[in-house]
């Protein structure tokens, strides 16, 4: 339309589209009017006349971000704002935009390098780009091309962090970045954002650390007192941040911090915590930020080594890092894991910076008050409030641990065993795990020194008892198989201690120590759970290929590397069952291991997850077939199974998966070997296991488990064939009629598949009597069939025990 009118009236339109721009307009009133802009421009509709007009708009475009309840609107906007940039790079003489290019670079630069909206960013590095090949007025084009293309920044991360330090090399955009961080990130709604803002400031602040000194900090300052809650926790990250990068720029030349700081901005960031406390700003919703942004604070300020010994805004720091770990069950729980995070790490910069001992000084008495109080918390009805307690006790330096190690290393032990009261607190016991394992990087081994102040030959074996007591914690609760967290813990922190003995002082790994340790890691590679298998794969691998020096005492160390050499086990995705189980059951052939080994493949052989199930009960049977002609081998392998069995023998977990797995033994003809002899003992075990097993059970799935069995050992010769035939009778009269069914048709299956188990003339009738009977039907009508099958095989009628009469 305006192409088809005269050049006044066309100016009349650009005008009213020009009217849209107001901040009483919606979000779709801007983008709409952007949109008309770009099209106008791009057919020569837009006089050069209106740029200084059009470009101002353009500009609050690029940055249009209007806060609605939890999130905001305004992608649309920058990304229309981008598309008019684009266009004008097409429509006009460079020399026509000449006086705008400083202000539309800078803009496009950050909408680039800082908008939260991937294609925004991308949309902005399209329009830069035409701007530098149409135009190539915008200074250090290329070079910003080259490294803010439009694959780069795609990552965030890589914008805020690294490409935004390039493009502020070049000075031109320097301090619109940073204005533009402080003004508009620092703010923003989105967490994400203020935290990458605050350290993207920390990143440029060596780029221009006297105009960050002296113009920016102090705005900073000031926003840490704002009403906003997301201004105040921008602000004081960014406050940490900067403190913290000033600080490392003054070391560089051997200064102090204090020489870019003045005195007011020091007393200003010391008081920003009982500012915060005066106002009560560290409760309810907004509380959860301010501790995170004030223990950021703390940390950063303690490594920057602000003047403030023997100060009481250090003890107000330690007030709040205590009353934080003490509160965490009070904080969402997605907030919960970050907050203990930088709750911990304030902690320790704060113990490394203020309450080290100088010569000739009597020490700070919270220094001195601090473990048995930390001590006094584990043992806290909060299993959160353990969590934190237990992180901090590992995250103190050295010179606080020497002289309580052994009260320390008691306390975390307790921490890590199971009792009634705390059998879920699993998320406790894998942080007091990862506490010990810390602690002993801490303080260091020497055999002979003190146990209250180094790891040594006297308190090693309590280190070794909490480590591998947990690998054997399997709770589970609503949330699943929880205690897999305490084994990982366990299993990282038992590799973490073994390398650093063999490191330091390796005659204090005994053989049975490492023997166990290496069986135990085995034991869960082989288990079920694709990404704690590949965990205990890796550390398995670890220890084994540890050279430097090797780790003494691993049993089968040359079987071991000729079954797992460097070079291919490299490339195995120990997460993908199709490449994990294969290699994990070669290590059935060695005898100290067979025993963990398969206890681990009983769960996944037995387990749910399809793949699992399938690629274990493969590499199983390949493995099998391999020693069928071997009696020694196969006779040694099933004492193993049996043994396994016996000692789970009513553990859930593992019984109904092992009943499982020897259901798939005895079905492919795993143990043909030993149906030619007459009464095995196998059989005679088994049998006796699977009686004990199923004695007074009413889960259906063991139960169903332990029929399959039964059938499958009918193979066996012998008088215990009879005696497994009056088990799978006394199922036939169950009084569950699920049970009942399911044993007649297994029993049905097992007869048509062991022909010489019933004479032929009563086959027929054997048959009739498994197929034609109602098998849930009621108890008095089975049985009497149940008998008459009895009669048919020659088995002992079962005889109904008579119920004790109370009282006689």
């Amino acid at each position: 339309m305006a192409g088809r009118l005269p050049r006044e009236l066309a100016d009349d339109v650009v005008g009213s589209v020009l009217d849209c721009f107001s901040f009483q307009e919606t979000d779709k009133a801007w983008h709409g009017g952007c949109l008309a802009l770009a099209e106008l421009g791009r057919r020569g509709l837009l006089l050069p006349s209106r740029l200084s007009e059009v470009v101002t708009v353009i500009l609050k475009a690029l940055t249009y971000d209007e806060k609605r309840g939890a999130c905001s609107v305004g992608a649309n906007v920058r990304d229309a704002a981008c598309y008019v940039c684009w266009a004008f790079a097409r429509a006009y003489e460079p020399q026509e935009l000449t006086p705008f290019v400083t202000a539309i670079s800078s803009a496009l630069v950050i909408a680039a390098v800082f908008d939260r909206n991937v294609n925004c960013r991308r949309a902005a590095s399209a329009a830069f780009q035409e701007n530098v090949g149409r135009q190539g007025t915008f200074p250090h084009g290329i070079d910003i091309l080259t490294t803010a293309d439009y694959f780069a920044v795609g990552n965030i991360s890589n914008c805020f962090l690294i490409i935004s330090v390039f493009i502020a090399g070049f000075q031109e955009y320097t301090k619109p970045m940073i204005d533009h961080l402080v003004s508009m990130k620092i703010n923003h709604w989105d967490g994400a954002i203020r935290e990458l803002s605050a350290k993207a400031l920390h990143n440029l602040t060596p780029q221009v650390p006297e105009y960050i000194a002296m113009h920016v900090f102090p705005a900073l300052l000031l926003m840490t007192q704002s009403p906003d809650l997301h201004t105040r926790h921008g602000a004081i990250l960014a406050c940490a941040e900067v403190t913290y990068a000033l600080y490392k720029l003054a070391t560089q030349s051997n200064r102090l911090v204090t020489d870019y700081l003045d005195e007011k901005a020091v007393q200003s960031l010391k008081q920003i915590h009982q500012q915060l406390c005066d106002r009560h700003l560290y409760r309810g919703l907004g509380g959860e930020l301010m501790r995170q942004a004030v223990c950021i604070l703390i940390e950063k300020l303690s490594l920057s080594r602000m003047p403030f010994k023997g100060d009481a805004t250090v003890e107000g720091w330690q007030w709040l890092i205590n009353d934080t770990l003490r509160s965490l069950h009070l904080v969402s729980s997605h907030s919960r894991q970050q907050i203990k995070e930088v709750a911990v790490s304030a902690l320790t910069a704060l113990c490394s910076e203020y309450y080290v001992k100088e010569p000739g000084e009597a020490g700070s008495s919270i220094a001195k008050e601090l473990i048995p109080q930390y001590l006094a918390e584990l043992q806290s009805p909060e299993e959160m409030a353990r969590c934190g307690f237990s992180s901090a006790l590992g995250a103190l330096p050295g010179f606080l641990l020497r002289g309580h190690l052994q009260q320390v290393l008691s306390g975390l032990r307790r921490v890590t065993c199971i009792s009634p009261n705390d059998v879920s607190f699993a998320e406790a016991r894998r942080d007091g795990l990862k506490a010990i394992s810390r602690i002993c990087q801490t303080v260091g081994v020497n055999t002979r020194g003190p146990p209250d102040e180094v790891i040594c030959k006297e308190n090693i074996s309590e280190v070794y008892a909490a480590l591998l007591g947990c690998m054997s914690d399997y709770t589970t609760d609503s949330r699943g198989d929880v205690g897999a967290w305490v084994r990982e813990a366990a299993m990282t922190s038992l590799m973490d201690l073994m390398l650093l003995l063999a490191r330091t002082e390796p005659v204090l790994i005994e053989a049975h120590i490492c023997e166990r340790v290496m069986c135990c890691v085995a034991q869960q590679a082989s288990e079920k759970i694709d990404r704690f298998r590949a965990h205990a794969a890796r550390v398995f691998l670890t220890l084994l290929h540890f050279d430097s020096p090797p780790i003494p005492h691993v049993p089968h160390r040359q079987e071991l590397e000729s079954l797992f050499p460097r070079s291919d086990v490299a490339t195995v995705n120990w997460n993908a069952p199709s490449q994990a189980f294969p290699l994990i059951t070669q290590l059935l052939g060695l005898p100290t291991y067979r025993y963990h080994v398969l206890l681990g493949l009983a769960v996944s052989v037995g387990g749910l997850t399809e793949s699992t199930v399938r690629h274990s009960t493969q590499s199983l049977f390949e493995y099998m077939k391999g020693i069928q002609k071997d009696a020694q081998v196969l006779q040694s392998f099933s004492e193993t199974l049996l043994k396994v069995f016996e000692d789970n023998l009513l553990n859930d977990r593992v019984s109904v998966s092992l009943l499982k797995m020897l259901d798939q033994l005895l079905a492919n003809g795993c143990f043909d070997i030993f149906t030619a002899e007459e009464n095995h003992p196998f059989c005679v075990k088994l049998l006796t296991l699977c009686k004990e097993e199923i004695k007074k059970s009413k889960d259906i799935q063991k139960l169903r488990s332990s029929i399959a069995v039964l059938c499958g050992m009918v193979q066996f010769n012998g008088d215990v064939r009879k005696k497994i035939l009056l088990q799978l009778f006394l199922l036939l009269g169950h009084p569950f009629p699920v049970i009942r069914k399911s044993t007649a048709s297994q029993v049905y299956e097992m007869v048509l598949t062991y022909s010489d188990l019933v004479d032929a003339e009563v086959l027929d009738e054997v048959m009739s009597v498994l197929s034609d009977t109602a098998w849930d039907a009621e108890l008095p009508v089975v049985r009497e069939q149940r008998n008459r099958l009895c009669d048919l095989l020659g088995v002992p009628r079962p005889q109904l025990v008579p119920k004790p009469i109370p009282g006689s």
